[in-house]
């Protein structure tokens, strides 16, 4: 696997490939790798010819007193992983590679109504910095395929409907979300858990799974929300959202909608979980 900062070298190596006929997928990442982000390369490797990979700790996603100088860097043991996963170039850039003239004078990408709700409204300007960087990214790498987690549901409906948006000519695809074998889904933020709460935070699949059934019996939505809210709480979370929609537009759930989706995000101590669970309403 090669390692480089260098737009160009990128952009020449892609060319080099595509101009043999072959394909490139890709996955942009923020490092600290675990094993979901191992299925995302390895489900890549199967869907093309060549495989890159990006590791970039995103300063214009993060908001004010969130955790931008916390986040952990694992480079050396994240270059391992993504060898024995079989990446082939790996584009490492910093901030000042990315955002040559300050965030301040970048410009952006915005999504709108979708960037607005849920995380977008716990996080003003979160997806403001998701779709700019992966639009950069993806001018840069060029690639006929991209990859993200269905972990971050909402992340990946926005970068659907951006590329849709823009005519980009990229394949997006989500890949299902990696589980401890508790139900917790692999985050690198699980890492601020204490034990304890590791062992707590499991009760937020849980609760979506009885979310799930309940609609599924009952049809009463406003009610499973009202006793899974209060569920997560007594487990000791502190809930920030929890939400039904619909799971192919993320619309407000109508009597035509079958396909739903749970969306969740909740505070165990201080560290902000997510996860969401897809079902079919009958």
């Amino acid at each position: 696997m090669f390692t480089t900062q260098d737009i160009a070298h990128i952009r020449e190596q892609v060319r080099l490939w595509k101009r043999q006929g072959e394909t490139v997928a890709f996955v942009p990442t923020m490092g600290n790798l675990h094993l979901g982000h191992i299925t995302l390369v390895k489900e890549a490797v199967k869907r093309a010819d060549h495989v890159v990979v990006s590791i970039f700790v995103n300063p214009m996603q993060f908001g004010v007193n969130e955790d931008l100088d916390a986040y952990p860097r694992t480079l050396d043991a994240d270059k391992a992983a993504l060898i024995d996963a079989g990446a082939e170039l790996l584009f490492t850039p910093t901030p000042a590679i990315i955002y040559p003239k300050g965030m301040d004078k970048q410009s952006f990408v915005e999504v709108p109504a979708i960037s607005d709700e849920l995380c977008g409204a716990s996080r003003p300007g979160h997806f403001r910095g998701v779709a700019t960087i992966v639009c950069k990214l993806f001018n840069i790498v060029q690639p006929d395929i991209a990859l993200f987690g269905k972990k971050d549901f909402q992340q990946l409906m926005v970068i659907k409907t951006m590329v849709d948006d823009l005519s980009m000519p990229i394949e997006i695809v989500g890949v299902e979300t990696i589980r401890e074998a508790s139900g917790l889904a692999m985050s690198s933020r699980n890492g601020y858990l204490s034990n304890e709460q590791k062992s707590a935070a499991a009760v937020l699949k849980q609760t979506m799974d009885k979310m799930a059934s309940a609609i599924q019996s009952d049809g009463m939505i406003e009610e499973a929300i009202s006793i899974a809210t209060q569920q997560l709480a007594a487990a000791g979370f502190k809930p920030d959202y929890l939400a039904v929609r619909c799971a192919d537009t993320l619309d407000p759930v109508s009597t035509d909608h079958q396909h739903l989706v749970i969306l969740a995000a909740a505070y165990m101590g201080n560290t902000r979980l997510i996860d969401n669970l897809c079902f079919n309403r009958e």
